[in-house]
């Protein structure tokens, strides 16, 4: 008798056997038990987890003589069987969409659908897989038989690309049960790789069925198909060795071994690292999507303290250890560059993917170390970094940029010390334009304190801009331009024609400019923005003259063009 697959062999006959789909399966069973079934299905998700499998349940429930109440498949008589196992049967017919994605095709599948099931009270049932293949022109074709489709006859579509259903042919989503099908878990699959392992009479470690379902990427097909390639290989042994040689994983050894020459500094033992790996067959890019798999769970170990319980539980205080060896934000910024490589895909299509390894892990190893950001100020102020845990806020306050950092320095002779609580006046800080609008910005109190006497409007002006009051970008226009102070009071600030000009009367602006020159005129005064003497008053360029001049060049360009605008009365659009 013939080898048959895990995948197939313990492919599952009931609703209740289907891992982790149990918001689909479920519905299902209620479904066929209330007798409110559709007619139309969308089964969306990943390879493996069980999209074509809950389609046959669902036809064998459909079919099922013996179905009992609650909804579910014997599973055993002739009709479960045959439609279990992928056979030919009457009402039951599975299509592949990625070879018969014509619209031929599709008239011929609406056309088979007209006829009856071969039995009184069964139905037919329609199982279109990698849906996404259909052209438009083929979805089309079954747009109608999806609405008003005979009696008994359901359609079952399986894609794991509906974002390519939903750009070609948007309106069978409204026509069809959309389900989202779960990626399976580690656990799910590992649990189920026991009871296929105990059916078969093999036993195996918890760390080798790991190992196989993390690879499995959520599928469970392919973590079946996985442990047959370890039981080819092995003669019916599981071992984690035999999964690692199987699957090209790299020891979880030869990642302490990177960690510690990343930690000690050792820049050139990263290139003998590498030519380690090759000399050894390992395969580069499994090794660094398995790098990428333990910086992940050390940054998880360094925030959380919880343990790795994905490694070898000998190997577990080991990776705590070096994860302790990291600040976290270290951790961080090499996942941030190991994620870079992998995000354009480089790493695969590199023609060297030894290059781009080594760059990454030196990248690794030269990386700076990262500096808590109260200590970096300590060290800009003078003081001594000051040790981990003491407060920092009822301490002496820092040195200010115009005082000394040192303490004990005296002042210069002849000068009599600042009062401690009045500091040097530092510049204004750069406030954002204020977006236009109805309600006017209102006009602080003039600080008498910092401005001493009545300044003239040139000298408060010329103060404003050295102390970074002009608006983003507006620095050198601010500077060219001539103040004069107008005999109401007010400021004129005098440019000339062009952008400067517009940009200086608009509200915004000017709120902003008679807010901050206040603060150093002393008094509130108006601005007035004006034109120099000479100056004539700024060209305004209309839609209309544009298109004249549009015109003009295009009849200058084209002579024939000038009769017919002349005799047709033609004029230019947009």
């Amino acid at each position: 008798m013939a080898h048959q697959a895990l995948a197939r062999k313990y492919r599952p006959r009931r609703f209740a056997d289907v891992s982790t789909q149990e918001h689909v399966s479920e519905t299902l069973r209620r479904a066929v038990a209330g007798d409110r079934v559709g007619h139309a299905y969308l089964f969306c998700g990943p390879r493996g987890v069980g999209k074509t499998t809950l389609a046959r349940v669902l036809a064998m429930a459909l079919n099922c003589p013996n179905r009992g109440d609650d909804g579910e498949p014997c599973g055993t008589c002739q009709s479960c069987d045959r439609i279990w196992g992928g056979h030919t049967a009457l009402d039951v017919i599975e299509i592949d969409a990625a070879s018969n994605r014509g619209v031929d095709d599709a008239r011929d599948l609406r056309e088979r659908a007209m006829y009856a099931p071969s039995e009184p009270g069964r139905h037919k049932i329609y199982i279109v897989d990698e849906a996404h293949m259909l052209t438009r022109e083929a979805w089309n074709a079954l747009l109608k038989i999806l609405e008003e489709p005979p009696a008994r006859v359901v359609f079952v579509f399986a894609t794991t690309e509906p974002l390519k259903i939903q750009q070609s042919a948007a309106p069978i989503l409204s026509r069809c049960q959309r389900f989202d099908f779960r990626r399976i878990g580690v656990n799910d699959i590992v649990a189920q790789l026991k009871r296929v392992l105990e059916q078969e009479g093999i036993a195996a470690p918890d760390d080798a069925l790991r190992m196989v379902a993390r690879k499995a990427d959520g599928g469970m097909r392919d973590g079946l198909s996985l442990m047959d390639q370890v039981l080819a290989l092995t003669g019916g042994e599981a071992d984690a060795d035999a999964v690692r040689r199987v699957l090209g994983l790299v020891e979880e050894e030869r990642f302490l071994e990177l960690l510690d020459v990343l930690r000690e500094g050792r820049h050139a033992d990263v290139f003998t690292l590498v030519e380690a790996l090759l000399d050894e067959g390992y395969d580069l890019v499994e090794f660094y999507h398995g790098l990428v798999d333990v910086l992940r769970a050390l940054i998880r170990i360094r925030l959380t303290g919880e343990p790795w319980t994905d490694v070898r539980e000998d190997l577990r205080d080991a990776f705590r250890q070096r994860a302790e060896s990291f600040a976290a934000g270290d951790l961080v910024r090499m996942l941030a560059l190991a994620s870079e490589l992998e995000a354009n895909g480089s790493l695969r299509k590199s023609a060297d993917p030894r290059l781009l390894l080594e760059m990454l892990l030196l990248r690794f190893s030269y990386l700076d170390r990262t500096v808590d950001l109260e200590e970096l100020l300590r060290a800009v102020g003078g003081a001594p970094p000051a040790p981990r845990g003491t407060p920092t806020g009822g301490g002496a306050p820092t040195p200010s940029r115009g005082q000394s950092s040192r303490p004990h320095e005296a002042a210069p002779a002849g000068k009599a010390s600042a009062p401690a609580a009045a500091p040097v006046a530092a510049p204004e800080p750069k406030s954002a334009p204020a977006s236009p609008g109805p309600k006017a910005v209102p006009v602080p109190e003039p600080r008498a304190e910092a401005v001493g006497h009545a300044p003239d409007a040139g000298a408060a002006w010329q103060r404003m801009i050295q102390a970074g009051g002009a608006p983003t970008g507006m620095g050198p226009i601010l500077r060219a331009a001539k103040v004069v102070e107008g005999p109401d009071a007010s400021i004129h600030v005098l440019v000339p024609a062009g952008p400067a000009y517009d940009r200086l009367r608009e509200p915004a602006i000017l709120r902003q400019l008679t807010a901050t020159l206040a603060t150093h005129l002393g008094r509130p005064a108006p601005i007035v923005v004006d034109l120099v003497e000479g100056a004539a008053e700024p060209t305004r360029i209309t839609q209309e003259k544009v298109r004249q001049d549009r015109l003009s060049e295009l009849i200058q360009k084209e002579p024939v063009l000038r009769r017919a605008v002349e005799e047709l009365d033609l004029e230019l659009l947009d």
